[in-house]
């Protein structure tokens, strides 16, 4: 079995994604600049890129899917397009049932209503041997903090302050973290944590 992984993109105050969430800005006002690192100089860190869509199984919140809310009333399949960089069944946690969405390249989208424990076991099935990586937002992220049932946590730091947003860590208890790996590139700090302390 794979080890559970986050990879997650953070300012210097902690947050995950800007203020403002919408349809329009996904990532919150300011929050696209988080990602920089990737986008803008992808050759600085291409292990770094790589491993964030290496997982057997991925797991995310809702409103990383999107940004409809209550029931499913519009066919709404992400904010990807019609062939996500995913190319493993990814496990949504929500309150509200949904059929599964298959794209191209391999993604489809299962809902899970009941909880973080039923959709790691779905993923961990879906993903065999390897990884499943816990994809945010900072809720998320948290609730699987909180559980104890994640093993490693890349942060990709990135040197701007947002001010205001999701933050990251703002629902966890104390945690004690063992720092693996450290890289500092021009638009991001990578650190890579495990829980096994």
């Amino acid at each position: 079995m794979g080890a559970v992984v986050c990879d997650v993109t953070v300012s210097l105050d902690g947050f995950v994604a800007g203020p403002e969430q919408s349809r329009e800005e996904p990532l919150g006002i300011g929050g696209e600049r988080l990602h920089r690192w990737q986008f803008e100089r992808p050759e600085d860190s291409p292990v770094e890129r790589e491993r964030i869509v290496a997982a057997g199984a991925f797991i995310m919140g809702r409103n990383m899917f999107g940004p409809v809310r209550g029931e499913w009333d519009e066919p709404w399949e992400g904010w990807w397009g019609p062939e996500p960089p995913y190319r493993a069944p990814v496990f949504v946690l929500t309150h509200h049932p949904r059929e599964p969405v298959r794209l191209e390249g391999g993604t489809t989208f299962h809902f899970v209503t009941d909880g973080i424990e039923q959709a790691l076991r779905r993923a961990r099935e879906a993903a065999g041997e390897e990884d499943v990586a816990i994809c945010g937002g900072a809720q998320t992220i948290d609730q699987f903090l909180r559980a104890g049932l994640l093993d490693e946590l890349r942060l990709h730091v990135a040197p701007l302050v947002l001010g205001g947003g999701e933050r990251l860590f703002s629902r966890t208890p104390h945690l004690a973290a063992r720092p693996v790996s450290s890289r500092t590139t021009p638009l991001a700090t990578h650190v890579t944590y495990r829980f096994d302390v």
